[in-house]
Order: C-alpha cells, then structure tokens, then sequence
C-alpha cells in the first residue's frame, strides 16, 4: 500500500464509530418501587438500570414510600415524560387501578415486579416476582423444624396491603394447617397483627403481640425489617430465647441476625434476578415477543450453616 492509499484507509476509519461508544438511547424507562428505603427494592432499581442499559435505555427509578397518592402522581410524571415502558411494585394493588389504566390509555406498556395487581381492567404485558406462595410455605416448614415435638403458640407479623405478603401468610398458615391435620406437635396461630413491613412497626406490633400472648413460642414476620423490630421487642421483653423468628427476604441485615441466632431462617428472595429479569422482559416486548403472565422465581430456606458459610457476612 503506498502512502497516499494508506492516509486514505486512516480517514474512513477516522470516520467510523469511536470504540466503546455508548449504543443510541431507546428511551426512557419509568420505575417506581413501593420504597427505597427497603434495601431490597433498591437493589431491584439498581439491577433493573443495570441491565436496561445495556440495550440502551434509560432508567428513572423513584420511591413510591408506601403511598399510592404518590404512586399515582409518579406514574403520570412518566406519562408526561413519554416513557417507553413502565415498571410498578404497586403500593395498592385496587388503589392503583385507575394510573394504569391511565397508561393503558396513552399506550405505555406496564410491567409489574415483587408485587403483582391482578386487578380487572389492567393490562400489564407480565409481572417478575418471588414465589411468594412457595416462600410462605417454606417458612411454615421452618417454623415446624424449630419448634420440635412441642408445638407451641405463634404470631404472625402481615402486611394486608401488599399482595405478595399475603401470599406469604397464606402459604405458611397451609403448611401449619396441614401439619395440625397430620397430628403433629400442634402448633397455634393465635396472632396475628399488621408489622407495616417496617422495623419501628414491627417492634410495636411484637410488642402488642408478646403483651396479649405471653406463653408464644415463634413468630413469622412477612420481611426483614419487620422481623428485626420483633426481635428488639423480644429483647426487651427478656423473651429473646424463648420465641423463635422466622423471616422473610435474605436481606443482608437478616442474614446476619441468622448468622448471630437472632433469626432461626429466612426463606431468601433474589432482587437482583428480578430486577434484571424485568429489564430482559421489556427488552423482548419491545421486540415484539410474546411474554408469559407472570414468572415466579423461588426462593431458598436460608439457615444459620448456610450464614457461617455467607462469605458476605461479618
């Protein structure tokens, strides 16, 4: 190649893409999760923009702080903002009906993620969630496994309002039932009391709880949070090693109590699957790809040896 041929192959390259140049943008993704103070939706937010990115989206991701008014006003923002697709854990799956239909209206599809609404007159093109059914029933195997030949009486921490936590409740009440009807040691819901899913709410209601059954032996809290406020209110009750806690979630403070014998197990969810999961999901509807109703990703019994082995603990 002589010179003047070799100057010209540098100016066509010259005129090509720089090398790692950022894909062209695809459009604004709207996600609004029930809270960010939660580590958990926080780390499905994370995932989600994470993995929307690399097919050249953007990602606006906003707490919802538990308020379906706010919920509302946030999903007409990304309708305002022409958002090419919007993600919801739904505050109130019925209270949130009408902002969805609102984006139905405006042809933005609506993904759902951790907390489903199968509300009628909704379309959400799929939902990403724990196997929140199979999770509760994971838990009523545990609390079963601590409690022994005794049996005993327990509470149960809820959330009424989120869909997922009642599949939870309702997923370990059946193993209890079935348990009872098998004629094993009986074990005795005699409780059972809003923890608002929060650590200060939890410890209330724990509180509440220990004061009106004092001869209760475990409780199962729908989350980490609310578990942890449990186990404060069993300290301070001097009931610390008298009651059991089974959790939900595999947060990183909740693995760490398994790990120090706060907590006896936690049936463990995976918010970075979801998240990611929920990104991949869009991407394919936007393809024109036909997606499932729902995905259920399951979650895993996490005991105190699965903890001492946890390289990410203390």
């Amino acid at each position: 190649m002589n010179k003047l041929a070799w100057l010209f192959a540098l100016l066509l390259v010259g005129c090509g893409k720089p090398a790692g140049e950022a894909k062209p943008k695809r459009g604004l993704i709207g996600a609004s999760l029930l809270t960010l103070q939660n580590p958990f939706f926080k780390v499905i937010g994370d995932q989600l923009a994470v993995e929307a990115a690399k097919s050249g989206y953007e990602t606006l991701v906003v707490s919802a702080d538990n308020d379906v008014a706010r919920q509302s006003n946030q999903v007409k923002d990304f309708i305002v903002k022409k958002c090419v697709a919007i993600v919801l854990s739904p505050a109130q799956s019925k209270s949130i009906v009408p902002v969805i239909q609102e984006a139905n209206a405006a042809g933005i599809p609506v993904f759902t993620v951790d907390i489903p609404c199968n509300e009628p007159g909704v379309k959400i093109v799929t939902q990403i969630s724990t196997d929140n059914y199979g999770g509760g029933k994971e838990a009523g195997t545990a609390m079963i496994e601590v409690l022994g030949a005794q049996g005993g009486k327990v509470g149960v921490l809820d959330l009424k309002a989120v869909e997922s936590c009642i599949l939870r409740v309702k997923g370990f009440k059946e193993v209890i039932d079935a348990h009872n009807a098998k004629g094993g040691a009986k074990i005795e819901i005699v409780s059972e009391l809003d923890g608002g899913g929060a650590k200060d709410k939890g410890y209330k209601a724990a509180e509440d709880m220990l004061q009106a059954q004092p001869e209760m032996r475990g409780i199962f809290a729908i989350n980490d949070p609310s578990a942890l406020g449990a186990r404060a209110a069993l300290e301070k009750a001097g009931k610390a090693e008298r009651v059991v806690i089974i959790g939900f979630d595999g947060q990183p403070e909740g693995k760490q109590a398994i790990k120090e014998g706060k907590i006896y197990a936690d049936p463990i969810q995976f918010p970075d699957k979801m998240g990611a999961e929920i990104a991949r999901a869009i991407v394919r509807h936007s393809k024109g790809e036909d997606l499932p109703p729902q995905t259920l990703i399951p979650t895993m019994l996490y005991r105190k040896a699965d903890a001492e082995k946890d390289a990410s603990l203390k």
